[in-house]
Order: structure tokens, then sequence, then C-alpha cells
């Protein structure tokens, strides 16, 4: 009897639970919704800041953020599905504890601006964000600039006000490789390594807002029903903006090893320079049909890392010189066609170096190989 007692009042708890998670909690006439912006970390990942929504409810004992950027470095081939541009990243919801916590350990300023939006607005968002932690939806596919933890918080907010409030409506001038170039100072393979493999998407003007500073600017001066959408911005937390230095993560010794293969002027060095050149110019040429990654499609970068070098080098090794000529000559074209693209681009002085490098090799193959030019007197 006793067995069967614990079993009724156990299915009865259960039902009860349930039950009680399915329903849907109102938010007091009180509760608060805000944006935080997280300032800019020494991580690859966190270079461009993080974005992340909190609703507040102190008659609920509600304060809870959700972000949008959670991914899981366990994923299988995490380098390959990144690259290939189907990485799932996925919302996840912190105590705001946890989550300043966090961003008080890495030494991260965290800013928060509380949205001027009705009891309405806040409830059918609380709800939205609950009902996506509860369902696939939480998943996304993660994309440079169409789709991140700013551009998904932005697109929820436009959804619950029903009408595209936060955008940009100023006339820009600037691209996004523009824009994005900045934020990797003091990183300099980084910002080397991003600006090479970014293709001819990211020379589009910078008409969407995606990255945390921009959402946070704009909603300085969004307005919603004739009233600002936001309140004046509040600093949570404050540091310093500290960039890790290294040694070798510098432009030094970028120009330390083009330098090395300039002065040292050995065959054999060219040849090894001009063929890892070759095997990035295929990566480049190939990654475009590769991967969903839009930003890395036509790539004119293989302008400069340019696949043709490696067929050159396989004449170089039969030891055909009508052909290392010509393709001397040809690589040599192609330098002069990428200088005049990068006249305007924000990252034609670290590549310089590269440029400068190559057409030297280049040059010199040349003239090793010229077809001599006979004189009859």
């Amino acid at each position: 009897m006793n067995s069967v007692f614990k079993k009724i009042l156990f299915i009865i708890l259960l039902m009860a639970a349930v039950n009680g998670f399915s329903q849907q909690q109102i938010l007091s006439k009180n509760a608060t919704v805000s944006i935080l912006t997280c300032d800019l970390g020494n991580e690859s990942y966190s270079l461009f800041g993080h974005t992340a929504i909190r609703i507040t409810d102190i008659e609920n004992q509600i304060d809870v953020v959700y972000n949008y950027g959670a991914f899981d470095f366990a994923t299988p081939n995490f380098v390959a599905k990144f690259t290939k541009g189907d990485l799932q990243y996925f919302v996840v919801a912190h105590s705001f504890t946890d989550f300043i916590n966090q961003y008080q350990y890495e030494k991260r300023s965290v800013y928060e601006q509380e949205l001027l939006f009705s009891g309405v607005y806040k409830q059918k968002l609380f709800d939205a964000l609950n009902k996506t932690l509860q369902s696939d939806d939480r998943f996304y596919t993660y994309k440079f600039i169409d789709q991140n933890c700013t551009t998904m918080v932005v697109d929820i907010i436009n959804w619950t006000l029903n009408l595209k409030v936060i955008e940009k409506k100023d006339k820009t001038t600037i691209t996004y490789r523009s824009i994005l170039f900045p934020y990797f100072n003091g990183h300099f393979y980084e910002q080397l390594g991003t600006s090479i493999i970014f293709g001819k998407k990211v020379d589009q003007l910078g008409k969407k807002i995606f990255l945390p500073f921009d959402l946070l600017q704009s909603l300085k001066t969004e307005t919603f029903n004739s009233q600002p959408l936001a309140k004046a911005t509040v600093t949570l937390i404050a540091f310093e903006k500290q960039t890790q230095t290294s040694w070798w993560n510098t432009i030094y010794t970028y120009l330390f090893v083009l330098g090395f293969i300039l002065l040292i002027n050995k065959i054999k060095i060219d040849f090894i320079y001009l063929t890892i050149i070759g095997i990035i110019g295929v990566f480049f040429a190939s990654v475009g049909f590769y991967s969903f990654h839009q930003e890395l499609s036509a790539n004119y970068n293989v302008l400069l890392f340019n696949p043709v070098l490696l067929v050159m080098l396989y004449f170089y090794g039969i030891k055909n010189k009508k052909w290392i000529y010509k393709l001397a000559l040809f690589n040599l074209f192609c330098l002069l066609v990428y200088v005049v693209i990068l006249i305007n681009k924000a990252y034609l002085l670290i590549v310089l170096p590269l440029i400068i490098t190559n057409g030297v090799v280049l040059i010199k193959l040349a003239i090793q190989n010229k077809k001599p030019i006979s004189i009859i007197i």
C-alpha cells in the first residue's frame, strides 16, 4: 500500500512539474529588458566583442542573460566545419551573476542599454527567447557578417517590435573590410590572415549592423513610436583594454622572414617560398567552392598567392626555360593587376612586403631564364 501511495505521489508531482514548466511565466510591470555589449578580448573569437540580452524582474527573481554566441570546441571536425561554414552556434541562458563574473575574470568592460518598450513587447521577447531555448531553433549556422551574436539579437528585437527598428539608417561609405581591419590591431597575423582570406564580399559597403559596438552606437539614436528606443548607456564593469604582447605575432617577424628570403638570394629558398605561396593560392582558389561562407568566395588575393606558381615550378624542375620565363612574366602581370585592385584597400600596406618579395623573386627567375638574343655581325 505504501509503495502504491509513493508511485501515485510521484506521478502527481511529476505532472505538476511538467505543467508548471510548460506554463509561460508572466513578467511583472517592473521587468526590464536591456542589451549588454562586452568589450573586445584577446582570443580570436572575442576580438570583436560580444552582444547579449538581459531580462531582469526582481519581483519574480529573474535576472537572466540570453547569449547567442555559444559554440562547442569539442564539435567533431571543428576547424573543418568552421571553414566550410556549417558550424552550429547556439543560444544559451546564464544567470546575470555568472555572466558578469566571466567578464570580470577576463577583465573586459560590459555596457548596458535598457530598452524602452512596453510590457507587452517585453513579454513577447521573453516568451520567444525561452521557446527558442527549448527547441531546435536555438541552433543557427554562424556567418561572419550575416549571422552572429549581434545580428541574431538585432533580428529578434526587430521581430518583437514588428518593425525593422534597428538598422543602419545613415549612408555609409565604408566597406566591411575597412570596418573589420582595425579590430585586429595588436594581432598582426590574424589581421594579415583575415585580410588575404576574405574575398570580394567584404568589399561591399557596410550597410548591416553586425558588430557589437555598431549596435551599441545605433541604440543611442534609434527611436520607436517617436520615443528613444534605449536609455543612456550604463557601464556595469570597466577595464582598460590590454592587448597581449607577443614576440612573434608582430610585423617584425614577418619582415624578418621576407627580408631573409631576399637577402639570402638562394634558388632553393626561392623555390620553397614560391611553393608555399602557390599552395596557399590553391587553398584560396578552392575554398570558395567548398565553403558556405560567402566572404571566402571570389578571392582576388589569388593574384598574389597564385596557383600558377606551382606550374612554373614544375617547368623549373624539368628545366624548361621557355615556360619558366613566360609564367614568370604572367605572374608579374598578375601582381600589377593585384596592386591596382588594392590601391584603395585597407590592407595594402601589410601585403606590400609580400608583393615586393614575389616581384623580386619572379624578376630574378625571368632574367635567369630569358632566351639570349643572338647578335649577328
